[in-house]
């Protein structure tokens, strides 16, 4: 078997390591965050790849939240014996290679439920709150038919209850305002917050509602 280029681990200091200055890959400020909560959860688990000239070949965020912690050393391992073509070919195969996998959604979901049950803090995850929030939606919402799922419901009276389609009207200018004032017939001023329109909608509402239809002989 072929020797393996890096196989040993050093610490050395965090100054005498050179980012390279091609690097494609960009870290934000808050990824970088995020990895240096993680390094202070778990620890340095990662070692940085360098070259013999102490030029970064992986690990240039491991290396800003190094900085961010302040600490002086950093675990590292040198790639020996690699041509140039590929130090600067892994610096992107590196991150590349980690972007091709997926995720098991189902089990990550599990994991991260019991991890919560655990009150471990899951921002430490790196899931961002969209990434969550798009993980736990229900795929399924809004794919089926509100009427065609009252049917066959039992019925109720309550001649109290009222019924209300809503929207909402975003005006560009006043020009608009003021023919939305003389269709409707209504008054708007600074202090209107809703306008019921037509007013005499509660029949047909109630129609709809049962018959999936605004013909109240349906």
């Amino acid at each position: 078997m072929k020797e393996w280029p890096a196989t040993k681990i050093d610490l050395v200091s965090t100054a005498k390591l050179i980012p390279y200055a091609r690097n494609s890959r960009v870290h934000s400020e808050e990824q970088v965050a995020q990895i240096a909560s993680s390094i202070q959860e778990w620890g340095f688990t990662v070692p940085i790849l360098i070259d013999e000239q102490n030029v970064l070949i992986a690990g240039h965020g491991r290396l800003l939240a190094a900085q961010k912690l302040e600490l002086d050393k950093v675990p590292v391992m040198v790639a020996k014996g690699w041509s140039e073509a590929q130090t600067r070919a892994y610096v992107i195969a590196d991150n590349k290679l980690t972007e091709n996998s997926t995720w098991d959604e189902e089990l990550l979901k599990v994991e991260i439920k019991q991890l919560e049950i655990d009150s471990f803090d899951l921002s430490k995850l790196g899931f961002g709150i969209d990434e969550m929030t798009e993980l736990f939606l229900d795929k399924e919402f809004g794919k089926t038919d509100a009427f065609d799922e009252w049917q066959d419901m039992p019925e109720y009276d309550n001649d109290d209850i009222k019924y209300y389609r809503s929207f909402k009207v975003n005006f560009n200018n006043q020009e608009d305002v003021d023919l939305f004032i003389e269709k409707t017939g209504m008054r708007i001023t600074e202090n209107t917050r809703s306008i019921l329109y037509p007013e005499p909608m509660t029949a047909d509402l109630d129609a709809y509602r049962v018959n999936g239809t605004d013909d109240d002989e349906a």
